[in-house]
């Protein structure tokens, strides 16, 4: 069996190639565990890697390099041919054997260029934040798939070629072979005159030199003429120049002369290396494209006003401040519902008035959720309405939610600094119950600062909770039981909310392994109740209508008793939130109001510049900005890849 071989640039580009793509993909399927419906993923956890974005990111910056350095390589050392779709090779389509299997390869080919340039455009754009909702990421995971199918198919076409040998090329290099020389048109004439010369019968040149002779009998011929070599056997050239005198040097005909018909002039000419240039191009390329991507940076500038222009916080998005102001715009997407797409484009605007900063957020939400874990009576007692809330993943029954993040660290890519993906992120604490990473920080005194608003707990009341990512705290009895999530760094800055839930819950399951319900208070006056709570509609996809309100106020309510129990119908359905008390401490540095209307909400939220907390980051140039939304989930939040950098005037 002969022994095939592939040049040195095919089998350099082609293994760096499958690395990266090794690396992207193991990476891209870790980032993928975070959709809701891609949990099975978490079957191969012990294959995929912690931190991901990065390493994501740097592969696909290694595919893109390759792909153009292979593209340059083939273009200059002449292999396009080994991939040329014309019409022959689609005609062997139909054919027989080695034809048809040639064929096949190389429509497999342009299935893989063509779905490569469609995964790296998709994951640029959504990147960059162009076009990045749910098609977007559609196409990219598609585009995935396809590209791990043609390994498989590619693996099989070549050994169908050329069996084992074929295949264990790819191990061989060898030099690369010159490509068959360029088609000189002059060359070609000259040949052709040649043969159709050697080919002219001979009594048809005797007739053409008696022709000449007759026309030109007072012109000595100087066109060389044809004679029979008798000793050899074919034409010899006889020159009808004179004879040389002793000792003379012949003369070397001029270019065009009947002696040299043609002749094609010599140059020096560089013959660089396909391979180096290929490499140096593609590596200056994408240093250019990494040092751009680096200081182009999307900058949210926070204006300058006067204290007579600070906006009212009452959700009115027309005050003056903002109307001046054009709106930075991100598309998030890759979060739980919305419309079940996921996605959402978020406008930001923000000022601030030497002490305070105000913010004013918009994005696109379908439904007015205000159903925060409602409760129900039935025949055989109360009963939580939720989808997920014991494993702390409730995406049904849960309020509308907004959340900013404010950090001063490198958040180039900010998800391997303050999200660790895995069930199981920190060996040493409990496994997540969602199967999903935890948020915490790298440093023992590091802290990320974040605010959530939502839309019935707090901020019904004009509070946004603010809360912090900090280094991995020790879990609880009960999380590490699993009675209630680990939650690795996240929690509230110190000082009180004025929230709660209005309900206990078992620690041990009961009856068909469900954990009995009881409320913590009843409503003083049902009828006020269920009229605040507006038209009652417990689908957790139908919006609540203008007005309602789904908590209790203390003063509303009673606290639990049998009695008042009794008095209560089957079918009724009381809030899951208590309105009590007030925020205190470094939980209420920020206020807020929001409005829906037509299918977006408006949150403006304000803050002092420096709140000189700890957990608190300064709003100063140079911090960087995050923002997701939650369309009535609870940990499935939509999200964007470029951090947003703030610029303070």
């Amino acid at each position: 069996m002969r022994r095939r071989k592939t040049d040195y640039g095919t089998v350099i580009l082609h293994w760096l190639l499958v690395a990266a793509f090794g690396v992207a993909f193991v990476s891209g399927m870790r980032i993928a565990t975070e959709a809701p419906e891609r949990t099975w993923i978490n079957w191969f956890d012990a294959l995929l890697p912690q931190n991901v974005w990065v390493i994501h990111m740097q592969a696909a910056v290694v595919l893109v390099t390759v792909s153009v350095a292979y593209t340059i390589y083939m273009l200059r050392s002449g292999l396009g041919r080994r991939i040329r779709l014309d019409k022959v090779r689609l005609q062997g389509l139909i054919g027989r054997g080695q034809a048809r299997r040639g064929a096949a390869n190389i429509v497999l080919y342009w299935i893989f260029f063509v779905t490569m340039l469609a995964l790296m455009g998709s994951g640029g754009l959504m990147y960059f934040g162009y076009f990045a909702g749910y098609d977007m990421a559609r196409l990219h995971w598609y585009g995935t798939w396809v590209i791990l199918g043609f390994a498989g198919l590619h693996i099989v076409s070549h050994f169908r070629i050329g069996g084992a040998s074929q295949l264990l090329r790819i191990f061989r290099p060898t030099g690369l072979s010159a490509p068959p020389p360029e088609l000189d048109a002059g060359e070609l004439l000259a040949l052709l005159v040649e043969q159709s010369a050697r080919l002219q019968p001979e009594s048809e040149l005797a007739d053409n030199a008696s022709h000449e002779a007759h026309a030109q009998p007072l012109q000595r011929p100087k066109d060389t003429h044809r004679t029979k070599d008798t000793a050899r056997g074919r034409p010899a050239v006889r020159s009808s120049a004179p004879p040389l005198a002793p000792g003379a040097v012949a003369k070397k005909p001029a270019p065009g002369t009947a002696a040299n018909p043609i002749s094609k002039p010599r140059s020096t000419t560089f013959q660089s290396n396909p391979f180096v240039v290929a490499a140096a191009v593609a590596i200056t390329g994408a240093s250019v494209m990494v040092a751009a991507d680096r200081m182009a940076v999307d900058q949210l500038q926070v204006r300058r006003i006067s204290n007579a222009d600070a906006p009212i916080l009452d959700g009115d998005t027309s005050d003056r401040a903002w109307r001046k102001i054009r709106p930075f715009s991100v598309m998030t997407n890759q979060g739980g519902n919305f419309d079940g797409k996921g996605e959402t484009k978020i406008d930001i605007r923000a000022v601030h008035d030497g002490t305070w900063a105000y913010f004013l957020f918009t994005w696109e939400d379908p439904t007015r959720s205000l159903k925060q874990l409602p409760l129900i009576k039935e025949i055989d007692g109360w009963h939580l309405l939720h989808d997920g809330y014991e494993a702390g993943d409730e995406h049904d029954y849960n309020e509308d939610k907004f959340s900013v993040l404010l950090t001063t660290l490198d958040a180039t890519l900010a998800g391997d600094r303050t999200f660790h993906a895995s069930p199981r992120p920190i060996p040493e604490q409990p496994a997540t119950m969602t199967g999903r990473g935890l948020h915490f920080t790298p440093g023992e005194d590091t802290y990320v600062d974040v605010w959530q608003w939502k839309a019935t707990s707090g901020g019904s009341t004009g509070w946004v909770d603010d809360d912090h990512f900090g280094p991995p705290r020790d879990a609880t009895p009960k999380q590490v039981s699993n009675i209630v999530p680990y939650k690795g760094g996240f929690a509230p800055d110190p000082g009180t909310a004025n929230y709660s839930d209005n309900f206990i819950m078992s620690d041990e399951p009961g009856v068909g392994g469900k954990r009995t319900i009881m409320p913590r208070r009843l409503p003083r006056d049902l009828a006020k109740t269920a009229a605040a709570m507006g038209e009652i509609d417990i689908d957790p996809n139908h919006g609540e209508s203008d007005g309602a309100r789904w908590f209790m106020t203390e003063a509303e309510s009673i606290p639990y008793s049998s009695e008042q129990d009794a008095r209560i119908p089957l079918g009724t359905v009381v809030p899951g939130v208590i309105i009590a008390g007030e925020f205190s401490g470094d939980r209420a540095d920020i206020r807020c109001a929001a409005r829906w209307a037509s299918g977006r909400w408006s949150l403006e939220a304000a803050r002092r510049l420096d709140t000189n907390s700890r957990y608190d980051v300064p709003l100063q140039t140079g911090v960087f900005m995050r923002v997701a939304a939650f369309d009535h989930s609870q940990i499935r939040h939509t999200r964007h890849v470029r951090p947003i950098r703030l610029e303070v005037e």
